[in-house]
């Protein structure tokens, strides 16, 4: 394998990473690298008049993207080459009137979002990014701007051993009293009522008075690297699931490269959804109507019908790319006997027979097939027999888009930590099958 490429592909997904530290940020770095590569911006209230063999996205509601490209024609033959990932990380969010005095201990008062392994936070550099939205002449459409501390501000401190003889054992923490981080001490000058508001007016330059509301995400601070006496692994924040949301934005980009080459009749296009984590039914989440509507205005800004829409989709297929679990060395007993899963072995394919994972076995013959031709590693991931798995993207967006579809991604460990450590071959494989499934010619 081609160190060099190595090295390149990881630099741009500790980038990317870096970018990213909330939904909002990494949509709006996703839209950059698109508008870099020439895609047009949509909007998805006005009419589309589209043009064969050309690019397009749509940033919907500031945290989900949607990227296509169409190909030459709409014929009997055109297929929807469809890939999903989710922007959304579990972590926590700042609550509306935030600040709590204890003494002289200035905290915020957050809730937890999605399935954090909270203790994984505890005595860390943390910082907040997110949006603040601002008065405007018009209420329906008030003004917002993204915003990122980009320094740590915040940290949750463990209580000391002397005071809890038992940690070592484990301890349950509470999520409303026990990981409240600390943002400062009071002094005199302070206002602890409008604390929070002078705080983001003085951070970011505004006037306190347009500060209408918030939506603040707290994230870990500490930047990705290469870690391991040979570099054998990348640990970083974020990795469930800007490592998809990224391979697939290099997937996008290249089938437009390769449109005109082709010469082919596909619509490719990636959902980079928000709110994987507590369930996706949400407007901008993968649970809704959101990607039908997208697929029926690109139909018809070329021309065609809604049944041509469904008749491209029994021939068409869907890659669900979500993080996988890799085989932990230290806790064996937790892995199916049979299918060993590893960091540095390839992506994976996930199976499972309740269809958590969307997977049957002919759209799996055909990622199969497609990873030989190019030379991609891949493994296969079942769940122990006695345990539940996660769910993903997958049997949601084929319960709304009937199409063949395979959930997939790269493995690793420590899956919803603050911080997570996967393999630095992986996400080389994870964009080649990107580039590949979208670029492979009938």
């Amino acid at each position: 394998m081609n160190n060099t490429k190595i090295k390149k592909t990881n630099k741009e997904l500790l980038d990317f990473i870096k970018h990213s530290p909330s939904p909002y940020h990494a949509v709006e770095y996703g839209c950059t690298l698109l508008k870099n590569a020439n895609f047009t911006e949509l909007n998805i209230n006005e009419a589309w008049n589209l043009e064969p063999n050309s690019a397009y996205f749509i940033n919907q509601y500031g945290t989900t993207l949607i990227a296509f490209t169409t190909g030459n024609e709409i014929n009997s033959s055109t297929a929807i080459r469809m890939a999903n990932a989710h922007t959304d990380q579990p972590c926590f969010r700042v609550k509306p009137n935030p600040v709590l005095l204890e003494k002289k201990y200035l905290k915020l008062n957050i809730e937890t979002y999605g399935g954090a392994i909270i203790n994984t936070w505890l005595d860390r550099p943390l910082s907040m990014a997110g949006k603040i939205v601002l008065k405007s002449d018009n209420v329906f459409t008030p003004n917002t701007m993204l915003v990122d501390f980009k320094k740590p501000i915040l940290t949750i401190p463990n209580l000391a051993i002397h005071l809890n003889r038992e940690v070592n054992k484990g301890i349950e923490l509470n999520k409303q009293t026990d990981i409240l981080p600390i943002i400062g001490m009071m002094e005199d000058s302070l206002n602890k009522e409008n604390f929070f508001e002078e705080l983001l007016a003085s951070s970011f330059n505004i006037n306190i008075e347009d500060i209408v509301d918030f939506d603040l995400y707290i994230y870990a601070l500490e930047e990705g690297c290469t870690i391991g006496v040979n570099d054998d692994f990348i640990s970083a924040p974020r990795l469930d699931n800007l490592t998809s949301s990224l391979s697939l934005i290099k997937g996008i980009m290249a089938s437009n490269d390769h449109n005109e080459d082709n010469n082919n009749s596909n619509i490719n296009i990636i959902g980079l959804f928000d709110n994987e984590e507590i369930g996706s039914r949400t407007k901008q989440g993968a649970d809704s109507m959101l990607s039908n509507i997208v697929i029926s205005k690109i139909f018809d800004g070329l021309g065609k019908s809604q049944i041509d829409v469904y008749n491209a989709i029994p021939n068409s297929f869907c890659l669900s790319m979500d993080v996988s679990h890799a085989f932990h060395p230290n806790y064996s007993a937790k892995n199916d006997p049979t299918n060993i899963v590893l960091l540095n072995e390839g992506i994976v394919l996930k199976i499972d027979t309740t269809q958590r994972y969307a997977t049957d076995i002919e759209a799996l013959a055909t990622l199969e097939q497609l990873c030989a031709k190019y030379d991609i590693k891949f493994q296969k991931y079942v769940n122990r027999s006695d345990a539940i798995g996660g769910s993903t993207l997958g049997s949601i967006s084929s319960s709304w888009m009937p199409m063949k579809t395979v959930d997939l991604g790269v493995p690793m460990l420590a899956m919803h930590s603050a911080r997570e450590l996967m393999g630095s071959k992986d996400q080389y494989y994870l964009n080649q099958l990107s580039i590949h499934f979208f670029t492979e010619a009938v």
